[in-house]
């Protein structure tokens, strides 16, 4: 294993890290990941592959032992001041640990989906990173086969969604399709029963016996899933307090998919 030194945020070898723009970067199917668990998930990862290694010059002795796999010809493991990475990350408190990434090729993006029974997570509208986030640490903790987006979606390659997931944006398969109705024609070619989280809905979470092969679907907040949607799906809706009739969409994701999760246990 080699490790080279980088003196100058300005040298060549990190350009990935300082000179293309993220919205450009993650067009691409590449990414920067960041911490230790981020980039451990990284390494272990089938579906995506690092390019390089920036870690600044603290940092690295705890590393070495994780990094000791790696073909340094093949992925470059670059060493800074940390002045260096406070430069390239834009403020001076970071984790000190970047990584350039890439989605492995070969695969279909949703060749996972006839390959697994489930459930799946379809989230559609989703703008917000954090929310991207903690949607797929929510899908991995409670052993979502995978998460389908609509190309409205944010992109869960960027650096806040990775971050919030803890990683998991890089073990969870995702498809991401030009439209919630191709997702769902998607979805029902797969042989998935797709249900739809909405408070419209007659059915309660509590009274839900989950299908075998079940897709739940999660819109943003404010205007949730259109209407047209919602009539494609079972609607199913989780009881609150009188007077409210939305939360998080994270939150109720998390809900609906641990009731799946300790109901298919059960079974």
């Amino acid at each position: 294993m080699r490790v080279e030194p980088i003196d100058d945020a300005d040298d060549p070898r990190i350009a990935a890290f300082r000179d293309i723009r993220e919205r450009d970067l993650v067009r691409s199917g590449d990414f920067i990941a960041e911490g230790a668990v981020v980039l451990d998930h990284l390494l272990t990862a089938s579906l995506f592959e690092p390019l390089s290694i920036l870690v600044s010059e603290h940092r690295i002795g705890g590393l070495l032992p994780r990094l000791q796999a790696l073909d340094a010809e093949q992925v470059p493991i670059l060493v800074c001041p940390q002045a260096v990475m406070d430069r390239l990350a834009g403020f001076s408190v970071h984790r000190g640990i970047l990584a350039h990434g890439r989605r492995q090729a070969g695969r279909a993006p949703d060749e996972w989906l006839a390959e697994t029974a489930g459930p799946v997570l379809a989230a559609f509208g989703i703008s917000n990173h954090d929310n991207m986030g903690s949607l797929f640490r929510n899908a991995a903790a409670f052993g979502c086969a995978g998460i389908v987006l609509d190309e409205t979606s944010c992109n869960p390659l960027y650096r806040k969604a990775i971050r919030v997931s803890v990683g998991t944006v890089l073990k969870v398969p995702f498809a991401r399709f030009a439209s919630a109705g191709a997702a769902l024609d998607r979805l029902e070619s797969a042989g998935y029963c797709c249900v739809a989280l909405t408070p419209s809905a007659t059915v309660d979470l509590a009274e839900w016996t989950p299908p075998d092969r079940v897709a739940l679907i999660v819109g943003a907040e404010g205007n949730g899933l259109p209407p047209e949607v919602i009539a494609r799906c079972r609607g199913l809706r989780i009881e609150m307090a009188p007077g409210l009739d939305s939360l998080n969409v994270a939150t109720s994701a998390a809900i609906a998919l641990h009731a799946a999760f300790t109901r298919r246990m059960i079974r």
